[in-house]
């Protein structure tokens, strides 16, 4: 079948090359998490301290990540990627260089201002490119890098971590460089690996373009039919202020409220277990196995006519569960087998939450609209850090830190229905699914 044939081109083509880029994305932010279990030491850095220097990173990510995908939209997401992938991959190797906490936040602040707009534009990237009715699945596959990264990148960094003393460097700073330059060397060859319009893929046959880029302009056709997106100024900041953008931006902030601290904190919620550094890291990638789990099923049940909601609504109630007993049981055991479930619904939430807003925004107002959401979400990435770390450092436990995370869920959830219950256009999105053409 056409269809068929043509979205599995697309994926072989293009997922490769973007989930490597978001691998890398990922474990250059994370590392701090592991690099935390000796790098705190060595540099007197103190929970609250540490929570400061997790959040700092956001707040030019928030800040430049509307101008980073409208920027992407005029000149282009090949060049405007790598731009992406060198300076973020130069400063996440230069933060073997800081000396003391001021450096340390100095350091996370550029490295957010560098990687501001990768995500959001990889995601509007994709919609240029994939029917809505195979998003679920699409978004499912991409965002998969991140558990991908944790479940590899976190073991990786804690046996770097013992190269302490290498070159008179400390294993934490070994950590830094190791992982910091494979994002330059992917970001000078991104212009050559993905193709710039679907017009223009040399991979299709004429049949197979023609198809595909009559679907992508019927189904933006459709959108702008109903108010949805566009590409002037004027329709571009209409999106941007919208009330259904911004409902979806509070519903994504209770999303990576969950995400972001997972990833940030399970080495030392872990660490309390009795293992070495290394061990820590091993035991820290086994809930990252279910989170993989959970985007890839949630995400191909969310490609099912009428299952979105109802898949959305599993990711956000399994991560409460998750969360809460995590935070209520202190038997290592129990509670990593807790930390298990709630990452099978805090990473399978992200393509199910991704599939709503790239369903019913077009043109460049998808890409301002995306990458609002994006920014006005990570938002919970600037607070929550900052405080899980005062938490822990007033109780010296995470478990009220964890119990935030459950409260978060529960603003998702509020936001979700909401939008259920206020939009149309966004209803018949998260409800329903396109249905594949058969040709």
């Amino acid at each position: 079948m056409l269809e068929s044939r043509v979205v599995r081109k697309l994926s072989l083509r293009l997922l490769p090359v973007l989930i490597i880029g978001y691998f890398l994305a990922i474990i250059d932010r994370a590392n701090l998490g592991v690099a935390a279990l000796t790098m705190n030491a060595d540099l007197g850095i103190g929970a609250t301290a540490f929570g400061f220097a997790a959040s700092v990173f956001f707040v030019p990510y928030v800040l430049l990540e509307v101008p980073s995908n409208l920027a992407m939209a005029r000149f282009g997401a090949r060049w405007w990627i790598a731009r992406i992938l060198v300076t973020w991959g130069i400063i996440s190797a230069a933060h073997a260089l800081v000396w003391d906490v001021p450096s340390l936040y100095v350091a996370r602040a550029l490295l957010g201002a560098a990687e501001a707009g990768f995500f959001p534009g990889v995601i509007f990237y994709l919609t240029l490119w994939f029917p809505a009715a195979h998003r679920g699945r699409i978004m499912a596959t991409f965002t998969a890098g991140i558990p991908v990264a944790l479940i590899i990148g976190t073991p990786l960094s804690g046996l770097i971590l013992n190269l302490e003393g290498r070159l008179g460097l400390h294993g934490w700073q070994w950590v830094y460089l190791i992982e910091g330059v494979p994002a330059v060397l992917m970001g000078i060859m991104m212009p050559w690996l993905l193709p710039k319009s679907p017009d223009k893929a040399k991979f299709l046959d004429e049949e197979e373009r023609a198809w595909l880029t009559g679907t992508l302009a019927r189904e933006a056709a459709e959108r702008e039919a109903l108010g949805e997106g566009g590409s002037t100024r004027r329709e571009v900041l209409k999106t941007l202020l919208s009330p259904k953008v911004l409902m979806f931006a509070v519903a994504y902030y209770g999303l990576t409220n969950l995400n972001g601290a997972v990833s940030t904190f399970l080495p030392q919620i872990l660490k309390p277990f009795g293992l070495g550094n290394t061990a820590t890291t091993f035991v820290a990638a086994i809930p990252y196995v279910f989170g993989l789990i959970g985007m890839l099923v949630l995400g191909r049940l969310a490609d099912r006519p009428g299952l979105r909601a109802t898949s959305l609504y599993i990711a956000l109630g399994v991560s409460l569960v998750g969360l809460v007993a995590s935070a209520l049981f202190d038997a290592p055991v129990v509670k990593l087998v807790a930390l298990c479930v709630a990452a099978f619904g805090v990473f399978g939430v992200l393509p199910t939450f991704w599939g709503l807003p790239t369903a019913i925004l077009t043109g460049a107002a998808a890409a301002g609209g995306i990458a609002l959401i994006n920014a006005l979400g990570n938002l919970s990435s600037v607070v929550n850090p900052a405080v899980i770390g005062a938490i822990d450092a007033k109780t010296g436990s995470f478990d009220g830190g964890l119990l935030w995370l459950a409260a978060m869920a529960v603003v998702a959830i509020l936001a979700v229905t909401v939008i259920l219950l206020v939009w149309r256009p966004a209803r018949r999105a998260l409800v329903t699914v396109p249905s594949k053409q058969e040709v």
